[in-house]
């Protein structure tokens, strides 16, 4: 390093200077500077790669895994489902949880289709096939009990008639039960019934309806491999379609048995005002009791009330009562629904309240089988003169035999008959 300093008349000489060991010369050169005798600092750097970074990549990675972890087993949990080697055989039948959690989109009440005293209705939407179903909630507590329901959920799901709502399978979970159902975007015939004043169907769509249930009755009373008791036949499980069609559904209840065996005792299940009376005795559901019930139906519709009419007048409050008092005073006609007006075939409203009231009669034997019912309604088979059957009000409805009239006005009275009846239901 050259310091150096000149004037018109020439340099200046030069001039050795020290500073902390350095050593300086104007206009000269510096010593040379040894780099190895610096003193060396410490090598942070080095030290933070070889162990601080990879411990903390490890706490990172440790706790991502953990998290991850936890994760998967609170969804696991969420979704968990009981799976038994006996119910392998139902696979095709069974849905997972976790699916149908999806297609409801958590079982949200926005997507609830109706509610009633056996479980909740939802609307979904199957994640995979993007298949919309109707998804029913349904209680269970009994092992057991599991274990039977889920093995005849199992072969109604092989029903298979264009007047039955299809079962497409089924779900167990925590002591829940989920049906599956196929939707029906038109929703219950209830519905059309009672809940909407603006908007009813004509009696054409009522008739054919009824014959459409009829059709389908017969199908799991005699046509399918096992006999079917439905046990809740009434306006609320019969859904419509896109086409108005009547399709019966939710066999919640259904039983099976085999052709020419006898049905097994079983608790009395239903729902007031469709309860065959022999059943409320026997605890046996047999075929006449989905007659009875269905006699029941056909009053509702072509009447457009419920069965059981709780603010009516003590004469008025059963319907089947109600329906038989216009008969015998000649004028049956005008227990016709007023929402109909005067569009309506006079013969076949006419022959819709008569087979009620002969199908509502409290002795089985009395009553028509379903096969007969449906020659009656296609007109392939004249209905007897109900007259000449002995029928009265007494024979018609559980009511009298049963003690109805009673139990007066009572509000209270009529809940306490509803649940004696309906003791040991879902």
């Amino acid at each position: 390093m050259y310091v150096g300093f000149t004037s018109a008349t020439g340099p200046i000489p030069t001039t050795s200077h020290y500073v902390m060991g350095w050593s300086f010369r104007i206009n000269g050169i510096a010593e040379g500077l040894d780099i190895s005798q610096l003193p060396k600092l410490p090598n942070e750097k080095s030290k933070f790669m070889t162990i601080g970074l990879p411990t903390i990549s490890s706490v990172i990675l440790l706790t991502a895994i953990l998290a991850v972890f936890y994760y998967m087993k609170r969804i696991k949990k969420k979704y968990a489902e009981e799976l038994e080697d006996w119910e392998l055989e139902y696979g095709p039948h069974r849905f997972k949880y976790k699916d149908l959690y999806k297609a409801t989109k958590g079982f949200r009440d926005k997507e609830l289709l109706g509610t009633g005293g056996f479980g909740r209705v939802y609307r979904g939407l199957l994640p995979t096939s993007k298949i919309q179903v109707a998804v029913k909630r349904v209680s269970h507590e009994s092992r057991q009990g599991m274990r039977e329901f889920v093995a005849e959920i199992a072969s109604l799901g092989r029903l298979r008639h264009r007047n039955l709502v299809p079962l497409l399978g089924y779900c167990r979970r925590k002591g829940q039960l989920l049906l599956v159902y196929e939707y029906m975007p038109n929703g219950s015939l209830d519905k059309f019934l009672y809940d909407q004043p603006n908007i009813s169907l004509n009696w054409d769509q009522r008739f054919r309806v009824i014959k459409g249930v009829a059709s389908g009755l017969l199908y799991l009373h005699e046509e399918w491999e096992q006999v079917v008791v439905h046990r809740d036949v009434k306006a609320s499980n019969v859904l419509l379609d896109g086409e108005l069609n009547g399709r019966l559904g939710d066999f919640g209840l259904a039983r099976l048995h085999d052709h020419g065996s006898d049905p097994r005792t079983t608790h009395v299940l239903g729902t007031l005002g469709y309860l065959d009376p022999e059943h409320t005795r026997s605890g046996k559901a047999t075929t006449s009791t989905d007659v009875y019930a269905f006699g029941a139906f056909l009053l509702e519709v072509g009447c457009g009330r419920r069965p059981i009419e709780p603010q009516a007048p003590t004469e008025d409050m059963v319907l089947v009562d109600w329906v038989f008092s216009h008969w015998t005073r000649g004028v049956i006609l005008q227990a016709i629904d007023p929402k109909l007006g005067y569009d309506y075939v006079k013969e076949e409203v006419e022959l819709v309240l008569k087979l009620g009231l002969l199908c509502s009669h409290a002795e089985s034997v009395a009553r028509p089988n379903m096969r007969q019912i449906l020659l009656y309604l296609e007109g392939a088979a004249a209905l007897p003169d109900i007259s000449s059957l002995c029928i009265s009000s007494a024979g018609l409805t559980f009511a009298h035999a049963e003690g109805f009239d009673n139990f007066n006005n009572s509000e209270g009275n009529r809940s306490s008959v509803a649940e004696s009846l309906l003791s040991g239901g879902r």
